[in-house]
């Protein structure tokens, strides 16, 4: 090789070093650095519609666009998870869980490619019914993000390939149907059950998955089961084998976290609704029911609410042998009158400042309720616990000047009550309203134990021995023998 053709090409590579410094600056000093520069994504959720019944795998896209005149750069996108994800990323021909510095030219876009892996047989665990998880996308300090999810476990999910804020129709043409497939029942977001009765028998579990959302249902609108005038549903569960109804997050962490649903609700006119031997739990209301419904309950638990346990409104709404327990809001709230039965039912409201049994028959029309309506409200409260941490744990909104519009019939409760007692309304509450009741002092002996959620009664318990027999009321929450004599007071018969 000649020095004249060594030159040549030593000039040629430096020619070539100095073009690649200028292109790579170029490239730099080209990229849109707006702090505002967002990306535009294809979907905001991506859903994996297989119901995975044995260990399989599935991949779906997403496509990222720029939208702008300059390249921008993606200086980060990541799996929320990362080791512990079901998920895995190729993001524009890169694998990886976290994949750094990716370009999108002008007007251009790339494809994210998400891969799920799943084995149903997994415990709940490791493979929850609805896997879901954040990918994240960073863009000149921006963090944005995409929803993934996929069914986990080997459950009858219905339906079995919508988003949150789906919405789906079960009927039958005023016939009925039963929910008995030893799977688990999964509802992913609002299930309405219209001409039809769906019988749940007894040791169902049905998983919700929902949460809070804003649309024409109102605030409560994914994870609902929402029972239409011409539904209904007939829960018949057994002490052995309860149903039950919770949120779909089984973890050990979520076991006592509140609001992970919406709730069971009634609409106007649905009828002959039973609810036996359930345990309804970590929802936002566990029971609505709304006007001129009807729901009859037995043998139940509602508890770890974020708001009421039971709501009746304007209503018949009967509650023998049940539990109400660790409510945000009321234990059992009523509204705009109706026609209430609570028969051997314990209340018990610690920790919050809601009165455990809320008695109205008015409804308001305003904030301050200076504008309201009212509707006549008969309620028969009798051999009930109402109890909790406030000096007053019964309340009641009475805006009717017509007597007939608020009868009480109280028979034999124990009631924690102070104030009402000062009220001009109420002078004589305990001796002409509540009669045979207990005014519950603070230093009585109740509950086994409050701070583990026990509510069987104490040793020593005040409610021993003080409610009057009912007829065919011969069992307690847990099924147990009534002394027939001399029962006592609340869900459950003290076992000797």
């Amino acid at each position: 090789m000649t020095i004249k053709i060594l030159r040549f090409l030593i000039g040629i590579f430096f020619i070539s070093l100095f073009f690649i410094e200028m292109t790579s600056c170029r490239k730099q000093q080209d990229f849109f650095k707006d702090s505002s520069a967002m990306v535009v994504f294809s979907r905001d959720t991506l859903s994996f519609d297989t119901v995975f019944t044995t260990q399989g795998s599935a991949t779906r896209l997403i496509k990222v666009f720029n939208s702008y005149d300059q390249p921008i750069l993606l200086s980060k996108v990541w799996l929320e998870k990362q080791n512990t994800s079901k998920f895995n990323l190729n993001v524009d021909g890169i694998p990886g869980r976290t994949v750094t510095d990716v370009e999108i030219e002008a007007k251009d876009s790339i494809y994210i490619f998400v891969e799920v892996t799943i084995n149903p047989d997994d415990p709940v665990s490791i493979s929850p019914f609805v896997v879901e998880e954040n990918l994240f996308v960073e863009v000149n300090g921006n963090t944005q993000k995409v929803i993934l999810e996929a069914w986990g476990q080997n459950a009858n999910y219905i339906p079995n390939n919508t988003n949150s804020n789906g919405l789906a129709i079960t009927t039958c043409n005023l016939g009925s149907l039963s929910w008995n497939d030893p799977k688990p029942y999964v509802i992913f977001g609002v299930l309405f059950i219209d001409s039809c009765t769906v019988n749940i028998p007894a040791g169902t579990k049905i998983y919700v998955h929902g949460g809070i959302a804003n649309n024409s249902l109102g605030k409560y609108s994914d994870g609902i089961i929402y029972v239409l005038p011409n539904g209904k549903l007939n829960i018949q569960g057994t002490k052995e084998n309860p149903v039950i109804i919770q949120g779909d997050r089984l973890e050990k962490e979520f076991s006592d976290i509140q609001g992970q649903w919406a709730g069971i609700r009634f609409a106007p006119g649905s009828k002959n609704n039973i609810i036996r031997y359930a345990e309804i739990k970590n929802s936002i209301v566990g029971v609505r029911a709304d006007s001129a419904s009807q729901v009859r309950m037995y043998n139940t638990k509602i508890y770890n609410t974020s708001s009421s346990g039971v709501i009746a409104e304007h209503c018949i709404f009967v509650a023998e042998n049940c539990l109400f327990y660790n409510n945000g809001g009321n234990a059992v709230q009523t509204e705009f009158g109706g026609d209430i039965f609570l028969r051997y039912c314990t209340m018990a409201s610690y920790g919050n400042n809601q009165a455990a049994l809320r008695l109205s028959n008015t409804r308001c029309l305003d904030q301050f309720c200076n504008t309201f309506a009212t509707y006549p409200l008969n309620a028969d409260v009798q051999n009930c616990i109402i109890a909790g941490s406030q000096e007053d744990e019964l309340s009641f909104l009475n805006k009717s000047q017509n007597q007939a519009d608020f009868v009480l019939k109280m028979k034999n409760n124990i009631v924690r009550a102070k104030d009402i007692l000062k009220q001009d309304a109420y002078p004589d509450f305990f001796d002409k309203i509540c009669n045979s009741c207990i005014s519950l002092k603070p230093s009585d002996k109740l509950f086994r134990n409050i701070s583990k959620q026990m509510y069987q009664l104490d040793t020593l318990s005040v409610a021993e021995q003080r409610a009057v027999p009912i007829p065919l009321i011969t069992k307690d929450i847990e099924d147990a023998d009534r002394d027939p004599v001399t029962p006592d007071i609340g869900a459950y018969e003290y076992q000797y």
